[in-house]
């Protein structure tokens, strides 16, 4: 029986990519139900479109995502988006498990673009782009959904 193909942040799996050069690893037994029942696709977006580890925090404002020292960074956020509609376009993936409250990955709320730890509804960019293309967005919060 061929598994169904899964989109997951790469940080979720335990890859050191999230902006402070951490990870999110998820805990083994999820990790491990998650590879019984799917085929892991990981992408991080940010990485995927030319940022760097580790790099400064960013948030989304608006239609643009800045860093804290107020460099916009929205062309690698769109460049990653990108990628990540490609994998699932290629691996014909219809849901990802993404990363809450990342600009990239968040799936209903972000942090509103002040530095502040204020959390807003919306999206990250890969998950608007991702939602956009068909494909059924999960947050880990979410999981159970999924298996």
């Amino acid at each position: 029986m061929r598994k169904e193909r899964l989109l997951i942040s790469a940080c979720l799996l335990g890859a050191n990519c999230k902006y402070s050069g951490g990870s999110n690893r998820l805990p083994e037994e999820v990790l491990v139900a998650l590879h019984e029942r799917y085929f892991l696709l990981p992408v991080c977006p940010e990485t995927a479109g030319g940022l760097g580890v580790p790099r400064t925090a960013s948030e989304r404002r608006g239609e643009r995502v800045v860093s804290r020292t107020g460099a916009d960074v929205t062309a690698a956020y769109r460049a990653g988006a990108q990628v990540a509609c490609r994998l699932c376009e290629r691996f014909r993936c219809r849901s990802a498990l993404l990363k809450e409250r990342s600009p990239s990955c968040g799936c209903g709320s972000i942090y509103d673009g002040s530095f502040t730890g204020t959390l807003i509804k919306g999206n990250g960019v890969a998950a608007e782009a991702l939602l956009a293309r068909g494909v059924a967005i999960f947050g880990e919060s979410e999981i159970e959904k999924l298996l």
